[in-house]
């Protein structure tokens, strides 16, 4: 996949233009109302160019799992009217993404004007990328304008099969998400150190291998780090961990020291006997784990010493938290790290990038989203950058 191959509609003539823009409209809400509006936000800038510029805009996306077909419940109606609030603009709303329905509601819109089609998923040829349906959603634009790379992970029929069919750039959004991660990944300023953290290491086995060839230092946190703990004698009580893949912790472990990137594991440990809000911890050096209690977060001294690591890096890439921050206090491992980060970034001297969905949740808890270099908005599509794989949505591009 050659990104260098990726076009932007910087410059093109769009008035009166039908631009089919594929975004992801897929927020929480609940009983019909926007709970988290992050995603809405961050598509707004790029709708509201397109539309300054004349073009008529005509936006694509799929919300929620449907399962048999069109419900009240997955529809984009409401998410469309929170998307227009949010915009300051008018934005229409058509009961389908094909047939009539949006044939007429994508004839009636003015130059400027802006529509939301129906969610692409109550349409089974959406997820099989059908080229069928992808054919009769292109029949409805004269380009196509990808801004959701959240989604471009998955090669369905609006993220990857209308991309064959009519011209194909990159929105502001995508470009924005590719040059944060080429700049963390493939154009580093170096030393570069990489956080990974959340419950199982099974999950990231490609990232962990991916990663250690990659970044100089490699900060393993969350239950991952029990199991990387565990792979090395250490006793962890009734922690988290995965037993069955200590060889495979062994072969990453060997595969990083070959690479001369360092592992970096916690030195104390937040212990506990139960995972609950109020119950009573103590913070105990790794090799101290009582036989009773789990770990459930990083201990000051281990901050202190990653803090340390970061000091002497300039570029880091966090996917993951330190720990369960989901209750106190057992986040404070993770919001103590992410602060320190994000001095650091202020500062100038730290190019900070990071993303998923429990990461994007602890720096928000932490209050320090808006310090860091770049935080994506994506989950699985950014998992799946970080292990090196080619995104379907994004391949389609650059052909």
């Amino acid at each position: 996949m050659n990104l260098d191959k990726l076009k932007t509609t910087d410059g093109l003539d769009l008035k009166g233009k039908r631009v089919l823009v594929r975004a992801d409209l897929n927020v929480p809400a609940k009983n019909g109302t926007v709970t988290d509006a992050t995603r809405l936000e961050r598509v707004v800038p790029g709708l509201k160019d397109l539309a300054s510029r004349g073009a008529r805009v005509i936006v694509l996306s799929h919300f929620g799992r449907p399962k048999n077909g069109p419900d009240t419940e997955n529809s984009l109606a409401p998410i469309a009217d929170a998307l227009g609030k949010l915009a300051g603009l008018p934005v229409a709303f058509a009961p389908d993404c094909i047939g009539e329905p949006a044939e007429k509601a994508v004839a009636s819109l003015p130059e400027g004007g802006v529509i939301v089609l129906e969610n692409t998923r109550f349409h089974k040829g959406e997820e099989k990328n059908d080229p069928e349906l992808a054919k009769a959603i292109a029949r409805l634009g004269d380009i196509f304008v990808n801004d959701a790379f959240s989604a471009a992970h998955r090669a369905h029929a609006t993220t990857e099969g209308i991309a064959r069919l009519l011209p194909a750039y990159a929105g502001p959004l995508m470009t924005e998400e590719i040059n944060a991660l080429r700049t963390a990944l493939e154009e580093p300023r170096r030393p570069v150190a990489a956080v990974v953290g959340g419950a199982k290491v099974s999950t990231k086995i490609p990232v962990l291998t991916n990663l250690s060839a990659k970044v100089d230092k490699l900060i393993i946190g969350g239950g991952m780090a029990n199991t990387f703990l565990l792979a090395g004698g250490v006793e962890i009580g009734k922690s988290l961990a995965e037993p069955d893949l200590l060889d495979t912790v062994h072969e990453i472990m060997h595969a990083a020291k070959s690479r001369s990137c360092e592992i970096v594991l916690p030195q104390d440990l937040v212990v506990a006997e139960r995972f609950e809000p109020g119950a009573p911890s103590r913070t105990v050096l790794t090799i101290d784990v009582p036989s009773d209690q789990m770990i459930l977060d990083v201990g000051p001294k281990t901050v202190a010493h990653y803090v340390d690591v970061l000091s002497r890096c300039e570029t880091l890439l966090w996917n993951g938290p330190l720990g369960a921050f989901e209750i106190a206090p057992f986040g404070e491992g993770t919001f103590a790290l992410a602060r320190a980060a994000a001095e650091r970034t202020k500062a100038g001297n730290l190019v900070s990038v990071a993303g998923g969905g429990d990461t994007v949740a602890a720096l928000n808890s932490a209050g320090v989203t808006g310090d860091f270099t770049y935080v994506s908005s994506a989950g699985g599509a950014f998992l799946e950058w970080l292990e090196g794989r080619e995104l379907p949505g994004v391949a389609a591009l650059t052909r």
